[in-house]
């Protein structure tokens, strides 16, 4: 099968739109639209509804998603895998949530990048959701979650605690007057959202929902905000008072896990590097 036609038909069910996709693609829709009809006629099914500018995957397409997503990796890991130069011989695939890597994962990985440098790297962000799967089916070395899966075909190791601090532009605020005023709700996981709800049962719809603590502090530093955010993004903006804690809402923590697999060909690597991302975590907390 064409990967071309997987590649355009995972940026059409990403954008939902034809024009979009063909944009991002740096192609004509009618080429994108006659890519789709191909990839159709060779699998016999219909893989988009279309209903006006409502494109949705039909069941067939959501069964494909995965597969697809699959093979485009295996194919960027096979062709990285035979480019890795004689020096450097091994490599490895990481990835993490874009919150994982803008609380701790960016810093810890460049510091690791650093102390290893006779390795090759891949590093992906994506959904929890996707990374397991790429996990299991063994395209990723290591993922590093807040929620770990449940799975226990994974080794899961703790790697520590990442602390949120509520914190605000504004002068002054109270949790409910931040909680009114443009606040910026993050996605930091299950666990987080239920220990949210629970301390703040009659939220109102917030300013934004973001799976980006970057785009949040961003958005707060041009416009002003309310959000919770990692402390290690945070303590030299709370420093020079370029923002303030939010004192009378509490401070929240997330688990922080190392994930992969038992029997993986570089195990003794891999628990290396999680050895030194917990010391790296602990030592960031202090």
């Amino acid at each position: 099968m064409d990967t071309e036609l997987l590649k355009t038909f995972i940026e059409v069910q990403r954008t939902r739109h034809f024009g979009k996709a063909a944009e991002n693609l740096y192609l004509t829709q009618s080429a994108v639209s006659f890519r789709i009809r191909q990839l159709e006629q060779q699998l016999g099914v219909n893989l988009f509804s279309r209903y006006r500018n409502n494109i949705q995957l039909t069941a067939a397409g959501e069964r494909l998603l995965p597969h697809a997503e699959a093979m485009l990796t295996a194919l960027q890991r096979a062709k990285q895998d035979v480019a890795v130069s004689a020096d450097q011989a091994v490599q490895l695939a990481v990835a993490a949530t874009a919150n994982v890597w803008d609380a701790f994962l960016l810093q810890g990985f460049i510091n690791i990048q650093q102390a290893l440098p006779g390795l090759s790297w891949r590093a992906e962000s994506m959904g929890k959701d996707q990374i397991a799967r790429q996990v299991l089916e063994r395209h990723l070395d290591l993922a590093i979650l807040f929620d770990a899966p449940k799975v226990d075909e994974m080794q899961i190791d703790k790697l520590g605690d990442i602390k949120l601090l509520p914190v605000t532009t504004f002068s002054d605020s109270s949790a409910a007057e931040a909680m009114r005023r443009q606040y910026i709700l993050v996605d930091w996981g299950t666990a987080f959202d239920i220990q949210h709800a629970r301390c703040f049962p009659e939220l109102a719809p917030p300013y934004l929902r973001t799976g980006s603590a970057r785009i949040a502090l961003e958005l707060m530093q041009q416009s002003g905000g309310s959000a919770y955010l990692p402390e290690t993004m945070v303590s030299s903006l709370l420093a020079d008072n370029s923002l303030r804690l939010i004192k009378d809402a509490p401070i929240m923590t997330r688990e922080l896990f190392a994930v992969s697999l038992p029997k993986a060909a570089q195990r003794n690597r891999i628990s290396d590097i999680v050895t030194q991302l917990r010391s790296l975590l602990h030592s960031s907390a202090k």
